[in-house]
């Protein structure tokens, strides 16, 4: 029962997270990106119902559809959401052209990750008080190398600060739970990834705070409103800038 609480609570507090960093966006390129804790949170909420249906608390096929869900999203489509997010945020140059490389390298693997979840149903189960997916499609070493170098690969070489090192938490966490806990890797990383996205809810703030800036600077009527918020952001966030300054 301990589990089902802390995973519905852990997914309303990012819903709240993600939430506020949608609120944050200031240029359509940033949506993709910005979605991710609310993602997240969506993606814990749908694992609570599996540790439901996994205690017969809600019906079998509630309990396939939310695991089906989880899979999907872990591991279908972030090979893709996450390079083509960091693509859209990247200004044109080479660091583009490498992401956008990995937009593609993203995109068959999410199309061959997908068929093999429909091909073959999940296999669910709890193991050492860990949620367990199993599905021999995506067993293979090429499959986690691949998702590695487009997830984290994508973000570590974006030039900012602060997705870097959103970039290199996840490879760190990863890393750490294959090594203490390999059957349940999906799960346990997923909930890590879950609680450092909400570094980018600090990094969306950042880069609002730049925009207001920018836009006080050209604009020559600056709303009231925007004064506002931009001095709010500066109050609350004094040292942002320093800790998450992009790279040119």
């Amino acid at each position: 029962m301990f589990f089902i609480v802390a995973n519905f609570t852990l997914a309303g507090m990012l819903l709240v997270v993600g939430v506020l960093t949608l609120k944050k966006v200031s240029h359509p390129a940033e949506l993709v990106f910005a979605s991710l804790p609310l993602l997240f949170g969506l993606h814990q909420f749908t694992q609570g119902f599996v540790w439901l249906g996994l205690y017969h608390m809600v019906s079998p096929y509630t309990l396939h559809v939310a695991a089906m869900l989880f899979v999907f999203y872990a591991q279908a489509i972030l090979p893709l959401w996450v390079p083509l997010a960091i693509w859209l945020l990247e200004p044109r140059g080479p660091r583009r052209q490498s992401i956008g490389v990995l937009v593609v390298v993203g995109g068959l693997l999410m199309a061959y990750v997908a068929w093999g979840l429909v091909q073959q149903p999940t296999q669910v189960f709890i193991s050492h008080h860990s949620l367990v997916y199993f599905n021999p499609h995506t067993q293979h070493l090429w499959v986690a190398l691949i998702y590695i170098l487009t997830t984290c690969g994508s973000l570590i070489v974006s030039r900012s600060i602060a997705i870097q090192l959103f970039g290199w938490l996840n490879l760190i966490g990863l890393l750490l739970v294959y090594s203490v806990a390999h059957y349940s890797f999906t799960a346990l990383w997923c909930l890590y990834a879950a609680l450092v996205s909400v570094i980018l809810y600090l990094h969306f703030i950042e880069r609002r705070i730049a925009f207001l800036r920018a836009l006080q600077h050209e604009e020559k009527h600056f709303g009231r409103e925007l004064e506002e918020e931009l001095n709010k952001l500066v109050t609350l966030f004094p040292g942002l800038r320093k800790l998450f300054t992009s790279r040119a």
